[in-house]
């Protein structure tokens, strides 16, 4: 199985407020991130981190790194630093921007949102993090819209933070992310 998440910023605890959490301590984000992330992960599984996985230290996350089922691929984001050569050894690969097939279906990988992603037009999805669900989403949105509009194609642009509803802080795939998305939109 292939999954993917987002600004897990793991140890973050402005984090708790800035994304209004529903964790009342870092430590308790802490614990259900690892919790979650394993309930779906199994140790064959690949997840896809699409940025800013940890907060306060590469040295720190190691440890969390090795309770974490799966092979990892990290997606640098703005707040990733891969200095350390024991925390780069955890990952399978690390790079800025990837893209994949998985399935059928050709993904691009990025920690920023690209509105004009490689194929877009042709049916490729991109998923991508960095704007939690602030302004800076709303304003992404309204791009994707306008995409739609102008070419008169499904616009398979996803943020995968894992603060947004479909994400519930746990790694999903490519199905369940389109899937929980288009259903939390009809309940707008």
């Amino acid at each position: 199985m292939i999954f993917y998440i987002a600004d897990w910023h793991y140890n973050h605890a402005n984090i708790l407020a800035y994304d209004n959490r529903p964790f009342k301590t870092v430590e308790e984000m802490n614990t259900a991130l690892v919790e979650r992330w394993n309930s779906v992960v199994t140790p064959t599984d690949t997840v896809y981190v699409l940025g800013d996985m940890f907060w306060g230290g590469e040295a720190k996350a190691v440890s969390v790194l090795d309770s974490l089922n799966g092979k990892k691929v990290l997606i640098v984001g703005n707040h990733d630093r891969c200095k350390n050569a024991e925390f780069k050894k955890r990952f399978v690969q690390i790079a800025s921007y990837m893209e994949i097939v998985d399935g059928a279906r050709h993904v691009v990988l990025c920690h920023y949102p690209m509105p004009c992603f490689k194929n877009h037009f042709h049916g490729w999805y991109h998923l991508y993090g960095h704007v939690h669900s602030s302004f800076e989403w709303n304003m992404v949105e309204h791009d994707k819209m306008l995409l739609e509009e102008l070419y008169c194609r499904k616009c398979n642009m996803f943020n995968i933070g894992a603060m947004m509803p479909w994400m519930n802080y746990t790694p999903r795939t490519l199905e369940e992310i389109e899937e929980r998305a288009g259903v939390w939109r009809q309940g707008l």
